[in-house]
């Protein structure tokens, strides 16, 4: 018999525990340990920030599907983790603290064989002073984040209706933020909503970001096939914010936010500031705070975790020149280089390197993306880890069959606008690899005829029938594995 303990519920931990509990029925144990009662579809957070969509749109209450499956889950907080186990006990284990209404604040030890660690980020709003909807600007990181940034939306847009102007600034809120992707949405979707409402001339919509060009996404950017021509994505994108009527502020690293204020320093060391009526910035990324101790009970956590918190896997962490970095030196298996039986799916994983070139001020500062691993990546990541484990379980060998290095592997990002079949359209980007490959594809990093950009209606289509179908896949719906990552 075999225990697979799996931390987070998001979609990497999520997907990973479908199929743990799919394969692994009779003699077998597969528990989800997760702060959260809901599973939330996060794409379509956007459209709850913009009043299109209700928090219960994009959530269910995980407790009902979990029971389906057969999954022991436990609605905790993962506060440490012992791989070697202690004096008291032999196997591996983990340190929870109970959050659910009738055990909140138990703390119980969870044994395991197998241990996913899919925790996700740490939303790290306190890295940026004032950052985040309990202070001065909003989030879409969440579903309650989104509804909370819709009700100040309306304030604005009822500002707006009386005459009164309003500057919107949505962006990135950190130095070395990522998911640029769900904040270029986010303004669009704005956009979308100025013009339907004929407010459009009195918002001054502004970007602002830490990427080099618009258009990197914390991939380098990449060239798309776009009516026949090589497009950059920098042209790409800048095009479509020029259609929107959206101005930006590239390059810039936010430290500071006061009440309609923001504070950030550019490459070339200037202090500046930009004024707004409503914000919504991402926050940076960070571990989830986990520690880790051996059997004696010293503080491993810097052999298990990067110095951000993400967990360590095979891949190559060697201080090399950007020049030097190869698509070798991304992980295969997200496997503990020092626990074998520890895993690390999804955003949990920490990056060897930057995808876009790194990039620094006079005063020190670094100001550029981090590695985007969200969406299409993380279901992806979390699926074969689940296949390896289940591979090692039935099998006993220690070998990993299945593979999903970010530099074999494609995604597609659909960047929507507007709501409903015939109200919306899309700007649709399908990269392949998502990290470049320089070797393999010396002229453009990527694959050119599977990396192409289309702007239309059917892309928003295809937006609604992926928020629909996640969700079905989600809920364990009869032949969910059917439909891929």
């Amino acid at each position: 018999m075999a225990k697979v303990v799996v931390l987070g519920a998001g979609i990497s931990g999520h997907t990973a525990v479908s199929y743990l509990s799919r394969h692994l029925k009779k003699g077998h144990e597969v528990v989800m340990v997760s702060p959260n009662s809901n599973y939330q579809w996060v794409p379509s957070n956007i459209w709850v920030g913009v009043g299109l969509m209700t928090p219960d749109q994009v959530k269910f209450k995980l407790a009902p599907v979990y029971k389906k499956m057969g999954v022991d889950y436990k609605q905790a907080l993962a506060v440490s983790i012992h791989p070697e186990g202690n004096s008291q006990n032999e196997k591996g284990f983990v340190k929870i603290k109970y959050v659910s209404e009738e055990d909140n604040g138990k703390e119980e030890i969870v044994t395991y064989d197998y241990l996913v660690n899919a925790t996700g980020p740490k939303l790290n709003f306190e890295a940026t002073e004032g950052l985040g909807p309990k202070k001065f600007t909003q989030s879409v990181c969440t579903y309650d984040h989104a509804e909370h940034a819709w009700g100040k939306l309306q304030e604005a847009f009822d500002k707006l209706e009386k005459g009164e102007r309003q500057t919107f600034l949505i962006g990135t809120g950190h130095a070395m933020a990522t998911c640029q992707g769900a904040a270029f949405e986010y303004i669009l979707n704005i956009a979308f909503e100025l013009k339907k409402r004929k407010l459009i001339h009195l918002a001054d919509l502004w970007w602002i970001t830490n990427e080099y060009e618009i258009g990197d996404f914390g991939m380098g950017g990449a060239y798309v096939k776009r009516n026949g021509y090589i497009t950059p994505t920098k042209i790409f994108a800048e095009s479509i914010l020029r259609e929107y009527g959206v101005r930006w502020i590239k390059r810039a690293g936010v430290y500071k936010v006061e009440e309609g204020k923001v504070f950030y320093e550019n490459l070339e060391g200037e202090k500046l500031t930009k004024e707004f009526d409503f914000a919504m910035l991402i926050p940076g990324f960070a571990g989830a705070g986990l520690k880790a101790f051996d059997k004696e009970d010293n503080d491993i956590s810097s052999k298990v975790f990067a110095a951000n918190g993400m967990t360590k896997v095979d891949a190559d962490y060697s201080p090399k020149k950007y020049e030097d970095w190869k698509a070798e030196d991304w992980p295969l298996i997200y496997q503990s280089p020092v626990y074998e039986n520890i895993y690390a799916p999804g955003i949990a994983f920490a990056p060897p390197h930057g995808i876009s070139k790194p990039m620094e001020s006079p005063n020190g500062t670094k100001i550029f993306p981090t590695p985007p691993r969200t969406g299409m990546p993380s279901g992806v990541i979390g699926k074969i880890v689940a296949q390896n484990i289940i591979h090692r379980i039935k099998t006993g060998k220690d070998e990993h069959p299945h593979q999903a290095s970010m530099t074999k592997m494609g995604a597609a990002c659909i960047v929507s606008a507007g709501y409903g079949l015939f109200k919306g359209q899309a700007a649709v980007m399908t990269v392949n690899p998502i990290v470049q490959d320089w070797e393999k594809y010396p002229e453009w990093g990527r694959n050119i005829n599977d990396t192409v950009g289309v702007v239309g209606t059917a892309g928003h289509w295809m937006k609604l029938f992926m928020h629909y179908m996640f969700l079905y896949k989600a809920k364990a719906k009869p032949f969910w594995w059917l439909i891929p990552e």
